[in-house]
């Protein structure tokens, strides 16, 4: 079994906005929290703050871990080429809030966008699952229709 580890950041503005990035890769294109794989030896709080300025433009602080989302994606499910063994990802998931930076998109990424949207309109959106979870954690529930909240 593979195993991936992630970092990602919910990143909600004072109207009330959701930064996101647009994931182009694998079978579908979604939109998806800021965030992604960390490197050999990398520590997962600068993992966040590393894929979020690559995605978005955006510098941030980390304000609270959230949670972890465990899950395994059988074989035959994975979008890498080639690959046949189930995958494990662990998603380590932050709370942050922009300290600078500017909204631009990343170039040659799994993303290839990245934009803010309320939260009463992210589930009308092309979305993963992690966004749900993630807002969920991050106690966005009431805000976002279909979202239980985090329990736990």
């Amino acid at each position: 079994m593979d195993l991936r580890v992630a970092a990602y950041a919910v990143v909600v503005d004072a109207a009330d906005r959701l930064l996101l990035a647009h994931w182009n890769e694998g079978r579908r294109a979604a939109w998806t929290l800021p965030g992604g794989g960390l490197e050999p030896g990398e520590d997962p709080a600068s993992a966040a703050r590393r894929e979020v300025f690559e995605e978005t433009g955006f510098d941030v602080e980390l304000v609270e871990l959230l949670g972890i989302n465990s899950r395994v994606i059988p074989g035959n499910r994975r979008i890498t080429p080639g690959a046949t063994e189930p995958l494990h990802t662990l998603q380590i998931v932050y709370r942050a809030h922009v300290t600078g930076g500017s909204l631009r998109y990343e170039v040659g990424g799994s993303t290839d966008r990245a934009g803010w949207f309320a939260l009463s309109e992210v589930a009308q959106l092309q979305h993963v699952r992690l966004v749900d979870l993630a807002l969920g954690m991050a106690g966005y529930s009431d805000q976002h229709p279909g979202v239980a909240a985090a329990s736990g």
